[in-house]
């Protein structure tokens, strides 16, 4: 059977003129009316959007927790094989003279600020201090909670929620994108990485459905982040001394404090997202990524410094050993409440599967943001930076910042205060405990301002992402209005959902919109496989592989 030329063409219409120019209509209507609907029904109904949500949320976790676990196995997998295979790893994301656009800091700065750099934060001390308490090793009796032998199991779990699993799935959507749009001249949209499978039908409706839920997922992952953020932002800003005002008695932010929150980070990042990817965008991830080191540096020389790079190694050491075993491990209940299978399969529900979905409905924003910056890389080194590099960077976080925390509790020093605080108040809680009242301040201001470049990052990135599969990969038509319409709805989306239920109702929204996605992303898995083999073919009959050597638009490759 001969081989056919590859797809270097996929038509998207667009609007001609009028307030869409440039624009999908079906893609960009669509999504704002499923987005803008989900805000009215959580604001006009919140009982009955809390009760359904929770409802399709235990259906997902009961139903779907093996098809999560398997999906991000084939994107771990898929990655590191294509990044150690020579045939593979030297192929370049762009043509052969094709020279990065960026210097590897800014590559890096941006990857990190857009990925996880909020949840370094927010998590940072809280998933070690959480998995110090208990964890799947915990359940089973093999080791005591909250004592010196549990430190190392609580690094495995926390590592293997913010390592290669993680920036795998982020890496899989981006170098489908980057290979498809780089090398065949396809548009930088999600659909044109499903081409070897669908072809020419992603014109259609069949690419409008893939792209709205794109959108759609990248709104709910987008938000899920912002919804940390702006509470650990209300909790530093009380900390420092803003007024109390902003928390309620339970220690929750007031709906005053979530309105005057998102109208900072939201206006900051509008204007952010309109000077562009070059430009604010830029500018906000080097400052945020010098802020990050700065405040590393500072744990490294006067936290727990022992500890925590004792707590790296031996954590990336057990990570490595238990992985194979934890890239296919699904725990289901068995329906007798309090026993050990029913604990494990909540812990399961209540972490791996919804950070799973967290990425997974992060990946789409991060993958095209991925894709438009790493032109001209190869797939090694693409994989090395998108994936292993970050991994590591979050590794560091978590020992140094969470190991000194957990020292503080283990020797004493803390006395329950980092541990009795909330997810938002324990690296607040960590400086204070380390640092007289006048220098905690300091520092507390320095993490308040580290968080609001996140935040500025994360949101601005992901209005420009949006516009961008809106208008059918195109970077040009960024209409001012679609980029004010798309913040308000980031604002709107994370401030409906905070009030109607907190960052439960937010997890629970992302987790529902996180499972069409992952389909998507399992193809595009597929499709960049089998992309690559078949041009290795073409390549040796001498047949044409890039988008201008001649090749011809076919029915499907």
């Amino acid at each position: 059977m001969p081989i056919k030329p590859p797809i270097t063409e996929l038509p998207i219409k667009t609007a001609a003129s009028g307030f869409y120019r440039g624009f999908t209509k079906d893609v960009t209507i669509t999504a704002k009316l499923l987005v803008g609907g989900l805000v009215i029904w959580a604001v006009a109904f919140p009982d009955n959007a809390s009760s359904v949500l929770s409802g399709l949320n235990s259906v997902i976790l009961a139903t779907f927790n093996f098809w999560y676990v398997y999906a991000m196995a084939f994107f771990f997998l898929t990655c590191i094989g294509l990044a150690l295979l020579p045939i593979s790893g030297r192929l370049k994301l762009g043509r052969p003279e094709d020279k990065p656009e960026f210097s590897r800091f800014s590559w890096f700065s941006m990857m990190f600020g857009a990925g996880i750099g909020i949840g370094m934060l927010t998590f940072a001390t809280g998933e070690p201090i959480y998995h110090f308490q208990t964890n799947p090793d915990v359940i089973k009796g093999a080791v005591e909670g909250a004592t010196q032998e549990t430190v190392r199991s609580a690094y495995k779990w926390s590592f293997s929620h913010w390592g290669l699993h993680a920036w795998a799935s982020y890496a899989i959507v981006g170098l489908a994108l980057a290979y498809f749009s780089f090398r065949r001249g396809l548009p930088l949209t999600i659909r044109s990485a499903l081409t070897p499978i669908f072809g020419k039908a992603l014109s259609g409706p069949l690419g409008h459905v893939i792209d709205v839920v794109a959108v759609v997922a990248t709104v709910l992952g987008v938000a899920q982040t912002l919804g940390f953020g702006v509470n650990q932002f209300v909790a530093g800003l009380h900390r420092i001394g803003v007024g109390d005002w902003l928390l309620t008695e339970a220690g929750d932010p007031t709906k005053a404090a979530i309105a005057v929150a998102l109208l900072i980070i939201i206006g900051a990042s509008t204007l952010s997202a309109l000077s562009g990817v070059g430009k604010g965008i830029k500018w906000l991830s080097n400052i945020n990524m010098g802020l990050s080191f700065a405040l590393l540096a500072f744990f490294l020389v006067f936290g727990s410094t022992m500890f925590g790079l004792q707590a790296l190694f031996v954590g990336i050491y057990d990570y490595l050993v238990a992985t194979p075993a934890l890239l296919f491990t699904v725990w289901n209940s068995d329906g007798v409440e309090g026993s050990v299978q029913s604990q494990l399969a909540s812990w399961q529900g209540g972490w791996t599967i919804f950070y799973w979905a967290w990425w997974v409905a992060f990946a789409p924003f991060v993958g095209v943001f991925l894709a438009r910056i790493s032109k001209g890389r190869t797939i090694r080194e693409y994989v090395l930076g998108a994936a292993i590099v970050p991994s590591v960077m979050c590794f560091v976080w978590f020992a140094l910042v969470g190991g000194t925390a957990i020292d503080l509790e283990l020797s004493g020093q803390a006395q329950g205060s980092i541990i009795g605080a909330s997810l938002s108040e324990q690296l607040f809680a960590t400086l204070s405990v380390m640092l007289s009242d006048g220098l905690a301040w300091v520092f507390s201001v320095m993490v308040v301002v580290l968080l609001l470049t996140y935040l500025v990052t994360s949101a601005d990135s992901a209005v420009l992402i949006i516009n961008t599969i809106n208008a059918a990969g195109d970077e040009g038509p960024k209409a001012r209005p679609h980029i004010l319409f798309w913040g308000a709805a980031l604002a709107l989306v994370v401030g409906a959902l905070l009030m109607i239920g907190g960052l439960g109702a937010i997890q629970t929204a992302m987790i529902i919109g996180a499972l069409p996605f992952s389909v998507v992303m399992a193809l595009m898995g597929v499709a960049v496989l089998k992309a690559i083999w078949r041009d290795g073919q073409r390549e040796k009959h001498g047949l044409p592989i890039f988008d201008d050597e001649g090749a011809e638009s076919a029915p499907a490759e």
